[in-house]
Protein backbone atom coordinates (compact mmCIF):
# COMPACT_ATOMS: atom_id res chain seq x y z
CA UNK A 1 0.00 0.00 0.00
CA UNK A 2 2.06 2.91 -1.27
CA UNK A 3 1.01 6.40 -0.29
CA UNK A 4 0.72 9.06 -2.94
CA UNK A 5 1.76 12.68 -2.64
CA UNK A 6 -1.90 13.58 -2.10
CA UNK A 7 -2.17 11.04 0.74
CA UNK A 8 0.82 12.56 2.51
CA UNK A 9 -0.60 16.04 1.99
CA UNK A 10 -3.89 14.99 3.56
CA UNK A 11 -2.14 13.34 6.51
CA UNK A 12 -0.04 16.48 7.03
CA UNK A 13 -3.19 18.62 6.89
CA UNK A 14 -4.96 16.42 9.45
CA UNK A 15 -1.90 16.57 11.72
CA UNK A 16 -1.76 20.34 11.25
CA UNK A 17 1.72 20.12 9.76
CA UNK A 18 2.99 22.52 7.14
CA UNK A 19 5.49 20.63 4.99
CA UNK A 20 7.69 21.99 2.27
CA UNK A 21 7.76 19.97 -0.96
CA UNK A 22 11.12 18.47 0.07
CA UNK A 23 9.80 17.52 3.52
CA UNK A 24 6.68 16.05 1.96
CA UNK A 25 8.77 13.87 -0.36
CA UNK A 26 10.94 12.70 2.55
CA UNK A 27 7.83 11.98 4.64
CA UNK A 28 6.32 10.01 1.76
CA UNK A 29 9.47 7.88 1.48
CA UNK A 30 9.55 7.26 5.25
CA UNK A 31 5.87 6.33 5.45
CA UNK A 32 6.10 4.04 2.42
CA UNK A 33 9.12 2.24 3.89
CA UNK A 34 7.17 1.78 7.14
CA UNK A 35 4.22 0.29 5.25
CA UNK A 36 6.60 -2.03 3.36
CA UNK A 37 7.78 -3.41 6.71
CA UNK A 38 4.16 -3.88 7.83
CA UNK A 39 3.36 -5.76 4.60
CA UNK A 40 6.38 -8.04 5.08
CA UNK A 41 5.24 -8.76 8.64
CA UNK A 42 1.72 -9.56 7.40
CA UNK A 43 3.15 -12.05 4.91
CA UNK A 44 4.68 -14.20 7.67
CA UNK A 45 2.60 -17.27 8.53
CA UNK A 46 2.03 -17.18 12.30
CA UNK A 47 -0.38 -20.10 12.44
CA UNK A 48 0.25 -22.06 15.63
CA UNK A 49 2.60 -19.47 17.13
CA UNK A 50 1.67 -18.68 20.71
CA UNK A 51 1.73 -14.98 21.64
CA UNK A 52 4.36 -13.89 24.14
CA UNK A 53 3.25 -12.39 27.43
CA UNK A 54 6.56 -10.51 27.58
CA UNK A 55 9.40 -10.18 25.04
CA UNK A 56 11.76 -11.77 27.57
CA UNK A 57 9.84 -15.05 27.39
CA UNK A 58 11.33 -15.59 23.92
CA UNK A 59 14.81 -16.01 25.40
CA UNK A 60 14.24 -17.21 28.97
CA UNK A 61 11.60 -18.77 31.18
CA UNK A 62 9.66 -15.96 32.86
CA UNK A 63 7.23 -16.57 35.68
CA UNK A 64 4.41 -14.04 35.93
CA UNK A 65 4.03 -12.53 39.36
CA UNK A 66 0.31 -12.74 39.93
CA UNK A 67 -1.44 -11.66 43.07
CA UNK A 68 -4.74 -12.76 44.45
CA UNK A 69 -7.64 -10.60 43.31
CA UNK A 70 -8.94 -9.45 46.68
CA UNK A 71 -10.60 -6.29 48.02
CA UNK A 72 -8.04 -4.43 50.12
CA UNK A 73 -9.81 -1.12 50.80
CA UNK A 74 -13.18 -0.45 52.38
CA UNK A 75 -16.04 1.22 50.52
CA UNK A 76 -15.61 4.98 51.07
CA UNK A 77 -18.23 6.26 48.63
CA UNK A 78 -20.08 8.41 51.18
CA UNK A 79 -16.86 10.00 52.43
CA UNK A 80 -15.81 10.78 48.86
CA UNK A 81 -19.24 12.19 47.97
CA UNK A 82 -19.46 14.39 51.09
CA UNK A 83 -17.93 17.44 49.37
CA UNK A 84 -19.69 16.99 46.01
CA UNK A 85 -21.69 20.12 45.14
CA UNK A 86 -24.22 18.02 43.19
CA UNK A 87 -24.82 14.29 43.17
CA UNK A 88 -27.40 11.75 42.14
CA UNK A 89 -27.45 8.09 43.12
CA UNK A 90 -23.82 8.05 44.23
CA UNK A 91 -22.61 9.80 41.06
CA UNK A 92 -21.08 13.25 40.68
CA UNK A 93 -23.20 15.66 38.64
CA UNK A 94 -21.29 18.16 36.57
CA UNK A 95 -22.57 21.15 34.62
CA UNK A 96 -23.09 20.70 30.90
CA UNK A 97 -20.21 22.26 28.98
CA UNK A 98 -21.00 21.12 25.43
CA UNK A 99 -24.17 22.25 23.71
Amino acid sequence: MALTEQDVGRIAHLARLELTPGEQAAMQAQLNSFFEIVERMRAVDTTGVEPLHTPLSAVQDVQLRLREDAVTEPNQREACMANAPARDGGLFLVPRVIE
